[in-house]
């Protein structure tokens, strides 16, 4: 593809990005600063981007422990108006190149219909085979990511940038693993990491694993196959295709630098339920995992405590309930009030 770097940073395009950019942050004192002069930012924005001199900011690094551990990068608010804005131009591009079972971060898509998805496969199958990949955004490798945009981007400019980006965006963390033909030093030398809570993040983590996807559909023959993120389920009738599938997985995935999950991945009787994206899934019922829930209500108390307005408790309740709607387990929400 072609002709995109003149689309990326049109005004138009920046000025669509900084609307999406700020919604539900709109009153963020970064944000009101930007929009107290939102044309001329933008149009200083424009300018810095078409003649390549534009680089990222410094992000801010945290951590936080829900249920796990990891490190979450916040980018500057400028910083995410591009990003928008270069989705905004790229993720068509993308999309269109992944499979239909790809579920995460796409328009129509999304976990309820992940999960209503594997319930159809469910039906037909008597064995799952679920994986999950270890340390995923921050075991990305960079220059295999950079190979997937050149085999659909052609604009040098936009190359450029992107490359730009993955380059800064080097995780706090990342994670280090060594692979065949690799010497003592590679895992310290190739750059390696997304970082947790960009949106460029979430659309490079689809198309990363875009060719691992068409493997699996192609070469391995499955045809009930689904990905979330890093979470990915294959179905068969017999365990013992699985077993075989499963070995020629770790192959393909360390390919990518990618290591599945020793304890989390595991195959199990679809009648026997199967956790996945936070629910228990049968082919005909789901439920909300028990740990789910426990964490939930831990953290509507912690923000409690700390006196976050009734107002956004709400919306947060609102947003849990139609987590569990898709199972009916309206019991959970008993005695919820803000």
């Amino acid at each position: 593809m072609g002709g995109l770097f003149e689309r990326f940073h049109a005004f138009d395009n920046l000025m669509l990005a900084a609307r999406r950019a700020q919604r539900g942050k709109r009153y963020r004192p970064d944000v009101l600063r930007f929009n107290r002069r939102l044309e001329d930012h933008l149009h200083g924005l424009s300018r810095d981007l078409a003649s390549g001199s534009w680089s990222p900011s410094p992000h801010r690094h945290f951590l936080i422990h829900d249920p796990k551990t990891r490190w979450i990068s916040a980018a500057p608010y400028p910083d995410r108006v591009v990003h928008h804005a270069i989705c905004n131009v790229i993720e068509p591009e993308i999309d269109r190149r992944l499979i239909f079972d790809c579920w995460a971060n796409r328009k129509g898509k999304g976990s309820h219909r992940a999960v209503l998805r594997y319930q159809r496969f469910a039906a037909g199958s008597r064995y799952a085979l679920k994986v999950d990949i270890r340390k995923y955004f921050p075991a990305i490798d960079h220059e295999i990511l950079k190979m997937s945009f050149r085999r659909i981007f052609k604009d040098r400019p936009l190359l450029a940038l992107l490359e730009r980006i993955v380059d800064h965006g080097e995780s706090p963390q990342p994670f280090r693993c060594y692979f065949p033909g690799d010497d003592l030093f590679t895992p310290w030398e190739r750059r390696q990491g997304l970082p947790i809570g960009n949106l460029t993040s979430q659309i490079w983590a689809n198309l990363y694993l875009n060719g691992f996807d068409h493997w699996v559909k192609e070469h391995l023959g499955a045809r009930g196959y689904l990905r979330f993120v890093d979470d990915f389920i294959l179905l068969h009738d017999q365990k013992r295709v699985l077993r075989q599938w499963m070995e020629r997985i770790g192959h393909e995935l360390a390919k990518l630098r990618l290591v599945a999950h020793p304890s989390k991945s595991v195959i199990r009787r679809t009648s026997e339920g199967v956790p996945f994206l936070g629910y228990v899934v049968w082919p005909h019922r789901v439920r909300v995992r028990g740990e789910t829930v426990r964490r939930y209500r831990r953290r509507l108390r912690k923000r409690r405590r700390e006196g976050e307005p009734a107002e956004a408790l709400e919306r947060s309740l609102v947003a849990w309930r139609g987590h569990v709607e898709l199972a009916g387990d309206w019991r959970r929400l008993r005695g919820w009030k803000t």
